[in-house]
């Protein structure tokens, strides 16, 4: 082990000198190691780094005056760990290449610290759900996972810039040009937008260039205009079964689905199916359903012809015949027993119509059994003819951003050096070979995007240019590691989008290091916005605070809210909610809005609200509790108010929160106005 010179001297480790209890530990200083520095240093927090060997060159030049103290050397060292702090670190961060190093050392940090928070990388989803199990507080990611929505999304040039699901409901965050045609523009205001679905997230003008943190940079009472610029999220569709798994699928067919087969909705259910079902399927039912029908009959029928026979007996006979079994009973010269000429022709019947089915029933296995060995056998899908995404690189990142752009219904072309399995990606179609032969076999003229994520970022820029000469209108994502280099190839590709994954990702990193739970994270004005979970403590600076405090104050989005009750979770939660221990709260945030939750540093409220008058008694009472609601004064203080008037809410308000109070106010007949702090 070696502490590498020239790095700043940690405080912590001087002899009775006071430790740094916000302080982080990183181990491996890759692409995403080095981002996640970068990250955390944002917060002003004290930050250690173990690397396995000596870095030759840094893709962030800056490194090593952001990282407060370096060790070289294994970080599954017990040793090694006690030397940079690991006892006295709030979190720590596994991120070497080699997932099996980074669980290893999760182990080892754990011993050492039972309270560290441990970040690590992996792509192991069942492994991680395990280790979050037994060592807690714990929580994994795969970089490339993270990452590769951004460039599926970019791809498509669209107005969706995020995509994620929360509570099985799909959330979409889009940016939309208003034109003299949209049904908003002149007609609705900006906080007319808001709805149970929906909330606003960005406005401006087509002449304004939009601050980079432009959470509520916007004027509620604005109107909606031609040329504006806007961006939102809705909640859109539920995320059905289809998705899951088809073990899953039974499990929630028993528990759920089958108790509402009930005689109103029977019909509608085979209807639903039978529209839904292949044609082998639809005759396998007729069949079912003509035997079944022919054995309960037969049975039945003896039964009451011979009334001596028991049921079991009646139904013994009638199973003989539908199986075709007719000569076990009447293969003798003479019939054996006494028998109607109607039943006995019934029963032939039954026979013929069992060997039918017993046909049936085994071309329907043969069927399964081929489909299942041949299925390599299938022959991909011809390369699109036009408007098509070609996807160059089909590594992780490639195969995650093919898998995310099949769910958009987007048609796409794989194009990768080496033929992979026949199990990986088998709906796409795919070509193999050297490049130059490659992007002559893809349409590439009439292709719409091309994403190209090989793990050489000289290679993606040359196959950029290519691109480029081939089709100038085509819309090019690249993936690239160095800054440097992305900032030369941004200049040489303008109309490109030039994208880090590293980068990307490590935001999330960096956010789940302090607590957070990070669900997805999308780009947005250029900038990296975080689902981020909170789970409200005692000690929570969110816990207490009405939404629209933390909205306005911390500049985050709530986007869903869930009562410690286990009541079920509200999508575009009210403003007048106050948080409570055990609550959950997901948000939209940027890194800036995550540090000013982290330390509690709340925008100050500038706005009152001064109340003139009301109408009526009624007024007088719906009022108080209006103020209350809003304001989170109590509601005694709001009813003093209201009954000497006029008067000033006695609380300071954000300015969307005193607007949407004077709304509220003024729908009750209470003559208010806004006012702005001295």
């Amino acid at each position: 082990m070696l502490l590498v010179s020239g790095f700043k001297r940690w405080d912590g480790m001087g002899e009775g000198t006071t430790i740094r209890t916000d302080s982080f530990l990183v181990c491996g200083l890759g692409s995403l190691g080095q981002y996640c520095v970068s990250v955390l240093k944002e917060f002003e927090v004290t930050v250690n780094a173990i690397e396995a060997s000596q870095v030759p060159t840094w893709e962030l030049p800056e490194i090593p005056e952001l990282v407060d103290r370096l060790l070289i050397g294994d970080c599954r060292q017990p040793a090694l760990l006690e030397q940079a702090g690991i006892r006295q670190c709030r979190a720590i961060l596994l991120v070497t290449s080699d997932e099996r190093v980074n669980i290893a050392a999760a182990f080892v940090a754990r011993s050492l610290n039972p309270n560290i928070r441990l970040v690590v990388r992996s792509a192991q989803e069942n492994l991680n759900d395990l280790l979050g199990q037994q060592l807690g507080n714990f929580i994994a990611f795969e970089a490339t996972q993270l990452a590769a929505p951004s460039f599926a999304l970019a791809a498509l040039d669209s107005e969706t810039q995020g995509l994620f699901t929360l509570e099985k409901q799909r959330l979409r965050v889009l940016t939309t040009r208003i034109q003299a045609n949209h049904h908003w523009c002149d007609r609705r205001l900006l906080y007319e937008l808001n709805t149970p679905n929906r909330r606003l997230l960005r406005h401006f003008r087509a002449t304004v260039i939009p601050p980079a943190d432009s959470f509520y940079q916007w004027d509620p009472d604005t109107r909606v205009q031609a040329g504006d610029t806007i961006t939102y999220i809705e909640a859109t569709d539920a995320i059905g079964n289809a998705s899951m798994p088809s073990s899953r699928r039974r499990g929630v067919f028993w528990r759920e689905i089958a108790p509402t087969l009930i005689w109103q909705n029977l019909w509608q259910k085979l209807q639903h199916f039978w529209r839904e079902s292949t044609q082998t399927q639809r005759v396998a039912l007729l069949s079912s359903v003509v035997m079944f029908s022919l054995f309960v009959s037969g049975a039945i029928l003896y039964k009451l012809q011979y009334p001596d026979l028991t049921l079991q007996d009646a139904l013994n006979v009638s199973l003989i015949l539908v199986i075709g079994g007719f000569d076990n009973l009447f293969g003798a010269l003479r019939v054996p027993f006494a028998i109607p000429w109607w039943l006995h022709l019934f029963s032939v019947g039954m026979t013929v119509a069992g060997t039918l089915f017993i046909g049936i029933l085994y071309a329907t296995l043969t069927e399964r059994v081929l489909a299942a060995r041949f299925q390599f056998l299938k022959r991909r899908p011809p390369v699109p003819k036009a408007n098509h995404v070609v996807l160059i690189g089909l590594g992780r990142v490639g195969q995650r951003v093919a898998t995310l752009l099949q769910e958009m219904k987007q048609p796409l072309v794989g194009v990768h050096e080496v033929a992979l399995d026949a199990g990986v990606l088998p709906q796409i179609p795919l070509v193999t070979g050297s490049i130059r032969d490659t992007l002559a076999r893809v349409n590439l003229e009439t292709a719409k995007s091309m994403i190209i994520v090989t793990d050489d970022e000289v290679r993606n820029l040359e196959i950029a240019l290519m691109a480029q000469a081939a089709n100038s209108g085509c819309n090019l994502v690249v993936r690239v590691f160095d800054p440097v280099f992305a900032e030369n190839v941004a200049r040489l590709l303008p109309a490109a989008r030039i994208l880090r994954a590293y980068a990307l990702s490590a935001a999330a990193f960096a956010g789940a290091a302090f607590g957070e739970n990070i669900l997805s994270l999308f780009r947005l004005n250029d900038r990296t916005t975080l689902v981020t979970e909170y789970k409200i403590e005692a000690t929570d600076t969110l816990n207490g605070r009405l939404l629209s405090e933390i909205a306005y104050g911390y500049g985050v989005v709530p986007i869903l809210h869930q009562k410690s009750t286990g009541e079920p979770a509200r999508l575009m939660p009210s403003d007048d909610i106050r948080l409570q221990i055990g609550d959950r709260l997901v948000v939209l945030a940027s890194l800036s809005g995550l540090q000013r939750v982290e330390r509690g540093n709340s925008k100050a409220p500038h706005w009152q609200v001064h109340i003139d008058k009301a109408v009526s008694e009624e007024a007088v009472f719906e009022g108080a509790g209006a103020i209350a609601r809003a304001s989170g004064c109590g509601i005694s203080s709001a009813r003093e108010l209201m009954s000497h008037l006029p008067g000033i809410v006695p609380i300071l308000l954000h300015k969307h929160q005193a607007q949407r109070l004077v709304r509220e106010l003024n729908k009750l007949q209470v003559f208010a106005s806004l006012l702005r702090a001295s």
